[in-house]
């Protein structure tokens, strides 16, 4: 899963973004509408933690946006203000799909993430096996032959999007796209990396497959 921050207090933004890393969620950061707006252009997100009071272009302004481009990033809408005024506004007026009141609890904020981004693909069981190798994407909890595996954020989330194709071929680009943040770097290099330690985690029979030219796939279907 990928998601975009807007924030513009810096502190606040760092700290939503560090909490969904820790369950391995992809995260980038923007601190202004009109920064925001031109992330979105270029990148997939699944959902969009949105401050609504944003100096400049306002939150209900990039909401706006996102709904009338009819973007599958689903939006949950932060504001200071918990009237109810405001939360139809938020809801109806401007098209947001959650509205979070600050302040928050991480784990009420993670909740409404993952729920949207359940929303924003298309419905699988909350475990996706293949192979033998399965991830309970609820507890974030990865087996192989009903052996847990010890993976990092990156690790898991290469190995989610992997499964989710159902035997698919993936594209490097599009691993880089689901699971990188934009400011890390070497990117491609980061993939084979990563998928070398997760193929070693995984352990024999491989059952990630290199596709020469392509990408990679599960195999074991």
């Amino acid at each position: 899963m990928r998601v975009l921050v807007v924030e513009d207090e810096e502190f606040l933004a760092e700290m939503i973004a560090e909490g969904l890393r820790r369950d391995a969620i992809a995260v980038d950061v923007a601190h202004d509408g009109r920064m925001a707006l031109e992330k979105l252009r270029f990148g997939a997100y699944d959902v969009l933690v949105l401050d609504r009071d944003l100096p400049g272009l306002h939150g209900d302004g990039v909401c706006r946006r996102v709904v009338s481009q009819g973007l599958l990033t689903r939006v949950l809408m932060l504001t200071a203000s918990g009237t109810v005024r405001n939360r139809v506004d938020g809801l109806g007026g401007v098209g947001a799909d959650d509205y979070l009141t600050k302040p928050f609890a991480h784990e009420e904020l993670l909740a409404r993430v993952l729920a949207l981004g359940r929303r924003a693909r298309p419905t699988l069981p909350p475990v996706i096996e293949r192979g033998g190798v399965s991830v309970d994407t609820a507890r974030r909890l990865a087996l192989r032959d009903g052996r847990p595996l010890p993976l990092s954020r990156t690790e898991f989330a290469v190995l989610e999007v992997l499964l989710r194709a159902e035997g698919a071929v993936v594209s490097g680009d599009d691993l880089i796209e689901e699971v990188w943040e934009e400011q890390t770097s070497y990117r491609t290099n980061a993939v084979r990396v990563t998928l070398s330690t997760l193929r070693a985690k995984l352990g024999d029979p491989p059952v990630i497959e290199t596709v020469p030219g392509a990408g990679y796939r599960m195999g074991g279907g």
